[in-house]
């Protein structure tokens, strides 16, 4: 099998023969093309499901059609090279999440600069990790779980969507805060890992609020902990870290929109202006929080910011648990 660095250097590879970067033509943005939003991971996830609804809201002020493309492959690779190689016009814009920034400090061998090769339109929306259990472990909050962890150690495991991923810089994030010996078991992909989690295959999953919710409303899977500074007004039994008396786990899921380094400063403007229309619906509002996400809508610096502090914050995160892509 191929290792995860050598699968992305292939699909850069093939982004690299099928595409080829060209210049911002000079006319007024939006032309009545359709503005493509291209979303780097299969249908139906939390990232494409944000990438729909801020698409459809983002048409009405842009005037123009919106469509949403998958571009999947490569852990994400193949979408985050597509855009990158895209004619920089505001018609093509990539669709990015935590996936990326932790990428960025896990993949030497990306073949774009993260933080240079796009300029960042905005930040869309915004919501905090949970953690969540089998509801058979003996555990009701996060101290049961880690006095139970502590007294067990390596017999109990943690599940992720793959190494490298948001579910496994989740888990590792709470084995180093909590002092605990957690086993990690990496899957492919979201759906897998929540199958054995609720079979009880393995016992504790850090993910992302949108992805569990259903699970967790069903009382298929018992929430312990939301991993944010606040707790979630579509759980608000649940503690936050704070309360749950670990006051470091927190993480954000965020998903946000970029275009090509080279599009010029008045289309970025202008996109941002008009997904920030967009996104201050009060339907789209009302559909994000349905999902139990806050709809943001920042300024580029901001998000570019937002960008750079999440590349700094995994990369260390990684190093400290010497994990390795390969």
């Amino acid at each position: 099998m191929l290792s995860i660095v050598r699968a992305l250097a292939l699909a850069a590879g093939v982004i690299a023969v099928t595409s080829s970067p060209g210049s911002a033509p000079a006319q007024t943005f939006p032309s009545s093309r359709p503005v493509t939003f291209v979303v780097p991971f299969a249908p139906g996830g939390s990232t494409d499901t944000v990438a729909r609804i801020v698409a459809q809201a983002a048409g009405q002020p842009l005037g123009v059609p919106t469509v949403v493309e998958n571009r999947t492959g490569g852990a994400g690779v193949v979408g985050w090279s597509a855009v990158a190689r895209s004619v920089p016009d505001g018609h093509t814009l990539l669709t990015l999440e935590m996936s990326y920034t932790i990428a960025a400090g896990l993949i030497p061998t990306l073949p774009f600069d993260a933080k240079t090769s796009f300029v960042q339109v905005t930040t869309a929306v915004e919501n905090p990790h949970v953690m969540v259990v089998n509801p058979k472990l003996p555990a009701n909050t996060v101290a049961e779980l880690i006095t139970l962890l502590k007294a067990n150690p390596g017999k109990y495991f943690f599940g992720s969507g793959g190494n490298g991923t948001n579910t496994h810089m989740g888990g590792e994030l709470f084995k180093s805060l909590a002092g605990v010996d957690l086993v990690h078991v990496p899957y492919r992909g979201a759906g897998a890992v929540l199958q054995d989690l609720v079979a009880g295959q393995v016992q504790v999953l850090v993910t992302s609020l949108p992805t569990a919710l259903p699970l967790i409303q069903s009382g298929q899977l018992r929430a312990l902990m939301i991993a944010g500074e606040t707790r979630s007004p579509v759980l608000p039994d649940v503690p936050s870290a704070r309360e749950a008396g670990l006051p470091g786990m927190v993480m954000t899921f965020w998903v946000g929109f970029a275009v090509p380094a080279a599009t010029p400063p008045a289309v970025v403007e202008r996109l941002n202006r008009d997904i920030r229309t967009g996104l201050a619906q009060p339907e789209t509002k009302k559909r994000l929080a349905e999902l139990g996400m806050d709809a943001v809508g920042n300024t580029p610096a901001q998000a570019q910011a937002l960008i750079e502090s999440e590349i700094a914050r995994w990369s260390a995160i990684a190093k400290a648990a010497d994990i390795k892509l390969q």
